[in-house]
């Protein structure tokens, strides 16, 4: 059957998705791009930006396995870009640049209606306004039969996370610890929702964190 996954998603020792005070120059907020610098010198993270090289190991090996069998991703609009309100005249086209790494369909979820955005290498970005069910529906059509990958950001996993809709959760856990910023789960008690650690592994920069729900 398939599954709605999150991961690999880093996450700092103090639980800290994101730093505070994001924004357009600092998108994963203040020290947040501490978080991927396991992941940004990884095989994976280069073939899915299309480019070749890259270091290869646990990091490598556990970050591809977050992108196998996805047939399409949901993300929350901070994810997406720093727009705000009214998408005005459509120019930003998130932070990715013309070939962005998913190469499946995208669901962003958005309180304002834009029309559907082709960007180049099959990912196609849909702004969906009805919540996170409506994406998840959507998604799993798009996605035909094939998992679907919740990207992020903090707001959005919670948000599926506390609806138990999540069924498997890979986390990246980097010596890193940001002190303030958005927490994951702050105010979740996980083990009620039914989800259990499953298995660990070390990597060469990250500790990664298999959950799942029971």
């Amino acid at each position: 059957m398939a599954k709605l996954r999150v991961g690999p998603f880093s996450i700092s020792l103090d639980g800290f998705g994101a730093g505070p005070d994001q924004s357009r120059e600092q998108p994963l907020g203040r020290g947040g791009e501490a978080l991927h610098e396991w992941f940004v010198p990884t095989r994976t993270f280069r073939r899915v930006h299309g480019e070749s090289g890259g270091t290869t190991g646990t990091d490598d090996e556990m970050s591809a396995r977050g992108f196998e069998n996805i047939g399409a991703w949901i993300m929350g609009r901070n994810m997406f870009g720093p727009v705000r309100g009214d998408w005005g005249d459509e120019s930003w086209r998130g932070w990715w640049g013309d070939t962005p790494p998913f190469h499946v369909p995208v669901f962003v979820l958005t309180h304002h209606p834009r029309a559907p955005l082709q960007m180049k290498g099959g990912t196609v970005f849909h702004f969906v306004t009805g919540g996170i069910a409506a994406a998840l529906n959507h998604a799993r059509a798009a996605a035909a039969g094939r998992d679907v990958g919740v990207g992020g950001g903090v707001s959005t996993i919670r948000q599926y996370l506390l609806a138990r809709l999540i069924d498997e959760m890979h986390l990246a856990i980097p010596p890193v610890l940001l002190g303030r910023g958005e927490s994951l789960f702050a105010g979740i008690d996980l083990p009620a929702l039914g989800y259990r650690v499953m298995k660990q592994v070390a990597g060469e920069a990250a500790t990664h964190v298999l959950i799942a729900r029971a």
